[in-house]
């Protein structure tokens, strides 16, 4: 059992059932270094993106690692009138991590959370457990029971 971070306080602490998978980071490697060293999918490795709209209002977009999120398409059905990344130090400001070891569980401020629907067709998914190098794995159901999500189609396939 590795150190618990805020991601995993947060899971345990809504009974939410999840594996640890720690690994190797490497800087800028992103969900493929993280798909390899653990001998999954890359769709499976869900990035967590910190992102904000018009008025600078932060939200995250939970996305398959292998797909690049259309911040237009996502912009239409939120019904902002633009939606982008964060800044880097924006992203930690908001979410209370690091970009690498951003999870969607256990954020500093409470924020919207949009994840691409086909998210939810598999049968088990990798996401940030709160620290770079450090994946959870769990039933991409439970993401709808201890967050408040919107699905969207807002992926390109890499």
């Amino acid at each position: 059992m590795t150190k618990n971070t805020a991601a995993t306080v947060f899971l345990a602490a809504h009974g939410v059932a999840y594996s640890e998978h720690p690994y190797t980071y490497e800087a800028h490697g992103g969900t493929a270094v993280s798909a390899r060293e653990l001998g999954v999918a890359e769709h499976a490795v869900i990035k967590t993106l910190v992102m904000e709209d018009e008025r600078g209002r932060p939200l995250l977009v939970l996305m398959h690692g292998d797909c690049t999120v259309s911040t237009k398409n996502l912009a239409r059905q939120i019904g902002a009138k633009q939606v982008a990344p964060c800044k880097p130090e924006v992203a930690t400001r908001h979410s209370g991590y690091l970009i690498g070891g951003t999870s969607p569980f256990g954020t500093r401020k409470v924020m919207p959370v949009y994840a691409e629907q086909g998210i939810f067709a598999l049968p088990r998914i990798y996401i940030n457990g709160g620290r770079r190098g450090f994946l959870v794995s769990l039933a991409p159901h439970d993401l709808k029971l201890v967050l408040n999500i919107v699905e969207v189609e807002a992926g390109l396939k890499t």
